[in-house]
């Protein structure tokens, strides 16, 4: 669509976005150092006090969540200049979109024409929306959007168009030749988008949710209190995310006037110096991400070892602190939340019950829909080959993109209603957030499923009959529905810190406030048992027998410390440079 430069970066380009990645790692890295003794301490607090989520009982699923592979053949806008052309398409178990010339080059092992992580990408199968999308992005200032060339959007063929856009990537455009084939990438195409995304706030590991905790303190250090979508992705590449929104303003300025071409080829050479700026960057952060693993591991293994003989001693003062933190603020804390919290708070409350209770709602009726039919298939004396073809089935309706739909679907439904928390809070990651619900959904089906399977297992034995056996499963069907949780509020959970004074702080503060959320949510629902309070927060293993009595570093008088940016913090962060441009 011609207007891209000749080279899309040069050699002092390339050499000012690594001293970027430079600078960003310089002062990410203590943070997350600092973060690791804090996850390390809340993961050995959860092993000696592990605690169930209330209200369910479902076996664990085995399965991971997982991007079920998709392949086929589709028309790609390709090539210099771009044109439509046969491709075969290959969507990974990890969340990578390859395409081929053709099948036989996949098939015989050939390297890809090129690959894409779906990480950050949205689908739209409007070809109308998309051309309005095109035309917003970078606007003419002359005002005139005349194209200079043919533009192979407009020469695109009636049919089924496939569009994957991204903020600070390359666009990619296909289209498929029926509408069960345009239905049947987009359900596939939207599962790795979400997996891919989600991938760290799923990990149960230390170091997952250290590093979220690192990206959400160094935001703050740079005055972004707000909540977006910038952790979506791998370590790499939420890092990546973090340094393109910092300097995107600058690029827009300083390179926009310059791009050859007007309107849609304006914008696509746009998208194609965004990629070219991004891809130099997540290549910086990998390779110094990668430099830090052995550092991280050896940190990790110390700190298990210092952590772990002294941790009820530990404990015990991180209580004490947090008691004195709470006596000092929960007055002017209280009044705050007053002003600018009760009258907000059942709207919020409201909105997030609505759009989890339509997903586990839809849950439960896939669910018996699923049990349901493996009934008739069994009433109905098939052979066993069929019948173990069914329970397979049955136990991968999680990981089905088509059936697992009607669940996603409730959550996208209440997007537009989520949004409406932008304008008083500054909420941005409602996508985070519907992401959120769809994995729980799912990890609820699989559990579900899992559960169903192992209890139908150790009921069913050889010596009954169809009759028999059909009563048993009806059994286990009614304990599995009975097991589900019955109130949204049950699945909602939270997170906790750990011992630094700014942890604690913070922690102390989150503890007020999901008080009462509390209170909402049991006024919402109508029950006394829900609480959406981090798992052990500001209850055992934190506040223990023993937690009033000092120590030495804290007799002789208490001072409230400081909030955020106190000197008694285990791991300072180092100052960060002020706001970057691309040029500078």
């Amino acid at each position: 669509m011609g207007g891209r430069p000749s080279s899309p970066l040069d050699k002092r380009q390339q050499q000012h976005l690594k001293g970027q990645v430079d600078t960003l790692l310089r002062n990410f890295l203590p943070c997350y150092r600092g973060q690791l003794a804090a996850a390390v301490l809340w993961q050995i607090s959860r092993e000696l006090n592990p605690q169930e989520p209330a209200g369910c009982h479902l076996f664990r699923s085995k399965k991971l969540p997982r991007v079920r592979e998709h392949r086929g053949g589709l028309t790609q806008l390709r090539g210099q200049p771009p044109r439509w052309q046969p491709s075969f398409c290959v969507l990974r178990g990890d969340g990578r979109l390859e395409w081929f010339n053709h099948r036989e080059e996949y098939e015989s092992g050939g390297k890809p024409l090129g690959s894409t992580a779906l990480t950050g990408y949205t689908v739209l199968t409007s070809h109308q929306e998309y051309l309005r999308l095109l035309d917003a992005l970078c606007p003419d200032p002359s005002g005139d959007n005349e194209q200079e060339e043919p533009d192979p959007l407009l020469d695109m063929p009636e049919s089924f168009p496939l569009f994957l856009q991204h903020s600070s990537r390359q666009h990619l455009c296909f289209f498929a030749t029926t509408g069960e084939a345009q239905r049947a990438w987009k359900l596939a195409l939207q599962g790795g988008i979400r997996l891919r995304g989600t991938v760290l706030q799923r990990s149960p590991a230390p170091a997952a949710r250290a590093f979220l905790d690192a990206v959400r303190l160094y935001r703050q250090h740079q005055g972004h209190f707000g909540d977006d979508d910038v952790t979506l992705g791998s370590d790499a590449e939420v890092l990546t995310a973090v340094l393109m929104q910092e300097l995107l303003p600058a690029l827009r300025s300083q390179t926009l006037p310059g791009l050859r071409g007007v309107g849609r080829a304006r914008a696509w050479a746009w998208t194609e110096f965004l990629d070219a700026v991004h891809a130099a960057i997540l290549a910086g952060v990998s390779a110094e991400l990668r430099a830090f693993q052995p550092e991280k591991e050896e940190l990790q293994a110390t700190l298990e070892r210092t952590i772990r003989p002294d941790v009820d001693q530990t404990l015990r003062l991180r209580a004490r602190v947090a008691r004195r933190l709470r006596a000092e603020v929960q007055g002017p804390l209280e009044s705050c939340l007053r002003r600018e919290v009760d009258a907000q708070l059942t709207r919020v409350t409201q909105k997030l019950l609505s759009t989890m209770g339509a997903a586990l709602a839809a849950v439960r009726t896939l669910l018996a829909q699923g049990m349901d039919r493996l009934f008739r298939h069994l009433r109905g004396s098939p052979s066993g080959a069929r019948l173990r073809k069914e329970v397979y089935s049955f136990g991968e309706m999680p990981w089905d993109p088509e059936l697992m739909q009607i669940c996603y679907r409730e959550a996208e439904r209440n997007r537009e209603r989520l949004q409406q928390l932008a304008a008083p809070f500054g909420f941005l990651g409602t996508r985070s957030l519907v992401f959120r619900v769809q994995d729980i959904a799912q990890q609820l089906m699989a559990d579900a499923a899992a559960t169903f399977l192992q209890l139908a297992d150790q009921c069913l034995t050889a010596a009954l009959d169809c009759q028999q056996a059909t009563k048993q499963l009806e059994k286990v069907r009614g304990r599995v529905l009975k097991e589900l949780p019955e109130d949204e509020g049950d699945i909602l959970a939270g997170c906790g810190q750990a011992l630094t004074v700014k942890g604690i702080y913070e922690d102390v503060i989150r503890g007020i406030l999901l008080q009462r959320i509390d209170r909402e949510l049991k006024k919402a629902l109508g029950t006394s048992d829900v609480s959406c309070a981090p798992d052990g927060f500001l209850d055992a293993p934190w506040d223990q027998d023993g937690a009033d009595e000092e120590t030495e570093a804290h007799r002789g008088g208490w001072t409230c410390p400081r909030p955020p940016g106190s000197s008694t913090e285990v791991q300072p962060t180092r100052p960060l440079p002020p706001a970057r441009t691309f040029w500078s």
